[in-house]
């Protein structure tokens, strides 16, 4: 057992990384099965050397953002400690360096780890970018964000934000309402970040002047999309087809971004998802990158994390189902 010090320069600091009712610190002790303790101006921790170590450098990691002006919270302490345990620390300094966006309420979005990190610098330097992971990494949100930044900046004169919600052709047919009407619920996470990023009026106004196009993927088909921002969002339920399509309808001055998450793909058995298949295509060609964010990335609640490596561990282990053996097409039917 042994006992090392973390100097404070100021005690918010200290009451940020600490959290409410002290819940982040109980995280860290937990995690790293440590005692840290608070003693005036600085911290002291307790336990193996391997495990003190550790969690001086989280400590010191998570102090770093709090001067930054951070806000601290269960999700950021865990990530921040798996960073260190995998040797990682030394990157824990460009976390929230970058504002992505500022909503229209003035708060910053940034990217909160280093995959979206890497995931938002994709679509800065490159004319297409695939976003594939999980729920809840961030995919949709960082993208809308980046095509507003984009849009203020003047470097592109629309954001058309599109999926592929005619996919449900037969059941969209039930709902009440025309067309627009009857895919609105499909759209409606693209709607919410374009509230958040620009405000209700200021979405509507550009909406009627024809800057902000929010549709079915089908509405892309014979277009070409000049000066355009292109968001193709839950990518994983297009067709091959469909995704050649939408990459073809990419005109000079524009900017595409593509996400999806390949566990979650609801289409037909037979058919073949168009991002599985396009992640193998574009695979090595200049000015399309390919991001693959994890559960690492997820920053939604810790237990979206887990029930994710949940399911990736099932999948692993999970034997596989032998399918019924179907009788030949030439084998005829007794009469």
């Amino acid at each position: 057992m042994i006992e090392k010090s973390v100097s404070v320069d100021r005690m918010e600091h200290i009451i940020n990384v600490f959290g409410s009712f002290d819940e982040n610190l109980r995280i860290i002790e937990s995690e790293l099965n440590v005692k840290v303790l608070d003693r005036d101006s600085e911290l002291r921790i307790g336990g193996e050397p391997e495990q003190v170590m550790y969690a001086e450098k989280a400590i010191e990691g998570l102090l770093a953002l709090a001067a930054k002006g951070e806000s601290i919270t269960a999700q950021n302490v865990r990530y921040i400690i798996k960073m260190v345990i995998e040797g990682k620390a030394d990157k824990i300094s460009e976390l929230a360096d970058d504002v992505v966006c500022i909503t229209a309420k003035g708060k910053p979005i940034k990217a909160k780890t280093l995959g979206q990190k890497n995931y938002v610098e994709a679509i800065s330097k490159n004319t297409i970018t695939l976003g594939i992971g999980p729920a809840g990494t961030g995919k949709t949100y960082l993208a809308v964000a980046s095509a507003v930044t984009a849009f203020r900046a003047k470097k592109v004169n629309r954001i058309i934000l599109t999926r592929p919600a005619v996919e449900a052709g037969e059941k969209l047919g039930f709902l009440p309402g025309d067309l627009q009407n009857k895919v609105d619920p499909y759209l409606r996470p693209l709607y919410d970040a374009l509230f958040d990023m620009l405000g209700p009026e200021t979405y509507a106004k550009y909406l009627e002047k024809g800057n902000i196009e929010v549709a079915p993927l089908a509405y892309m088909r014979g277009r070409t999309l000049d000066d355009s921002f292109i968001i193709l969002d839950e990518a994983q339920n297009t067709s091959r087809e469909q995704m050649k399509m939408f990459l073809t309808r990419i005109g000079f001055g524009s900017k595409a971004v593509i996400t999806g998450d390949v566990t979650q793909i609801d289409l037909p058995g037979d058919k073949v998802s168009g991002l599985k298949e396009v992640s193998r295509v574009l695979k090595g060609i200049k000015d399309i990158e390919i991001c693959m964010l994890t559960g690492a990335d997820v920053v939604r609640h810790v237990l979206v994390q887990k029930i994710i490596e949940a399911y990736e561990k099932y999948e692993k282990t999970r034997p596989e189902i032998t399918k019924a053996r179907r009788p030949s097409d030439h084998t005829k039917r007794a009469r």
